[in-house]
């Protein structure tokens, strides 16, 4: 199942009156992973290999060979920005473990024209262009809501809402520190985000179920690209 990863735009939220619980955090090293994590997954080749999906996609041409990195599955997620303020112009991934080389591909293009806060990406687009990709890995089960790290965790929840759906949301590890969040106002955020309209109680947020998880984030911009090809790969 595919979910947007962010906001379009910062929040303005109030710091509920609760007391954060002490995190508990696996050991953590000055890159942010554990230190049990081999060599990393994320890899400057996907991200040329998304623009050069999006690329062909865009002139109509014949997608791109299959690319040389490694085809192992795990859950990911495609990013793009514009411009030189980074404004954020596609998000999306899934938490299904995919092949790497078949999930990129179709994330590459999902989030650049299916993500319904933006129109589609355009051809007039692509040179102002910068794509991350985030490799998600660590999964772990919160105690509660306060069971992650700001800047370390991406953090998803599932809730119950007003009418009594199960509703989730999600929020990669660089998010509330970009918008310059703690962690209450970062879960009411989600719940907003997820759907959640009624006043945010302790009880609502106490009832949140919480997996936290970390990342492997890796991202080119487009003049990187085109230096490191002097012709797409279509």
């Amino acid at each position: 199942m595919a979910a947007s990863c962010c906001g379009t735009k910062k929040q303005k939220l109030n710091n509920p009156s609760e007391a954060p619980s002490a995190c508990k955090a696996p050991s953590i090293l000055s890159n942010g992973f554990v230190a049990e994590d081999p060599s990393p997954v994320a890899l400057p080749d996907m991200c040329f290999f998304c623009f050069d999906v999006l690329y062909c996609h865009l002139h109509n041409l014949a997608p791109p060979k299959n690319p040389t990195f490694s085809d192992e599955a795990y859950p990911l997620f495609v990013t793009w920005k514009i411009g030189k303020d980074k404004r954020l112009r596609g998000c999306i991934g899934t938490f299904n473990a995919l092949n790497l080389q078949s999930g990129l591909r179709e994330y590459a293009i999902t989030s650049a024209l299916k993500d319904t806060r933006f129109s589609p990406i355009t051809r007039d687009e692509f040179p102002k262009l910068s794509v991350s990709v985030s490799i998600l890995r660590h999964f772990e089960d919160g105690d509660d809501y306060l069971d992650w790290t700001v800047g370390v965790h991406g953090i998803r929840i599932e809730f119950v809402n007003e009418k009594g759906n199960k509703r989730t949301a999600t929020y990669l590890p660089e998010v509330a520190s970009e918008q310059g969040w703690d962690q209450l106002q970062t879960i009411d955020s989600l719940l907003r985000k997820g759907g959640y309209k009624s006043p945010i109680s302790g009880d609502v947020r106490r009832s949140i179920k919480l997996t936290r998880y970390q990342s492997e984030k890796i991202t080119v911009s487009y003049q990187e690209y085109v230096n490191h090809y002097s012709n797409p790969r279509c």
